[in-house]
């Protein structure tokens, strides 16, 4: 899953596909690199991020929705947490919901459900503008994210989403210290066992710059050994920014999982 955020001010490439045409672009280059799916957000989460109204989101995201769907024919995320902007994407040809807010927000699952799409839900503790104010766990942290989790799932599907059409995402680094996403990442497992698709999103995070003390745009090679470690312990989707390398990353991974399941 490619990342294309038409965000003036996301953490790590806010502004620079703000115009359909560079949007398309970027998009096009990552489906040549090898992405399945072109991820589109038209709000900042990162932490302290300023929220943005609903007819904000829908100017910055439907019309690229719309322009990657027809001139590329491209399989489209989008990052959202708005019930109007899931009906006017899934009205655009986007093909699948990723909420970082798992689909909290007033209207969101009724929204969700009526486009009969795939939805993302994902772990979070309290907003984006405060989630890492000083995020505690009392349980291990990847157990508190499975129970969070099924819960959510629970409350989905007694609202009429289908389970068949949840996948899951533990949240790395929202309401999480460096300490919590390496455990959860190590304890991957515990969320495979809930038995839905895993998305990671760890490219570039600053759990990569406190480990390795790098800068947003030194932390590749960092993300790419998360990358190959998600997968081994089970993620089935990853949200990544620099598309080659981490397809390179995936591939060679499932290569030595592939090998060992045959000779096994």
């Amino acid at each position: 899953m490619g990342i294309l955020n038409v965000t003036p001010d996301s953490f790590s490439d806010g502004g620079h596909h703000v115009v359909i045409d560079d949007a398309l672009r970027h998009a096009e280059q990552m489906l040549a690199e090898g992405a399945a799916i072109i991820d589109v957000g038209g709000e900042s989460t990162r932490p302290g991020a300023t929220p943005v109204t609903a007819q904000q989101e829908l100017d910055r995201v439907i019309p690229v929705v719309e322009a990657l769907v027809r001139e590329l024919d491209a399989l489209v995320s989008v990052d959202t947490s708005t019930p109007e902007v899931m009906r006017e994407s899934a009205q655009a040809g986007a093909g699948m919901i990723n909420d970082v807010r798992n689909l909290r927000r007033e209207g969101a699952v009724a929204a969700a459900t009526g486009t009969g799409l795939p939805v993302v839900l994902m772990h979070m503790l309290g907003e984006p503008g405060d989630m890492q104010d000083a995020p505690r766990y009392d349980r291990p942290v990847e157990e508190e994210v499975a129970d969070f989790l099924e819960r959510r799932i629970a409350e989905c599907e007694a609202a009429g989403l289908k389970r068949e059409r949840l996948l899951l995402d533990p949240g790395f680094g929202f309401a999480k210290t460096v300490e919590h996403n390496l455990r959860l990442l190590h304890r991957l497992e515990r969320l495979e066992a809930l038995g839905l698709p895993l998305l990671v999103g760890m490219s570039r995070k600053s759990m990569i710059g406190k480990v390795l003390d790098r800068a947003v745009e030194e932390r590749l090679s960092g993300g790419l050994a998360l990358s190959a470690l998600a997968v081994e312990r089970g993620a089935r989707i990853l949200r990544v920014h620099d598309v080659g390398p981490h397809v390179d990353a995936v591939n060679m991974t499932w290569a030595v999982l592939e090998e060992g399941e045959h000779h096994g």
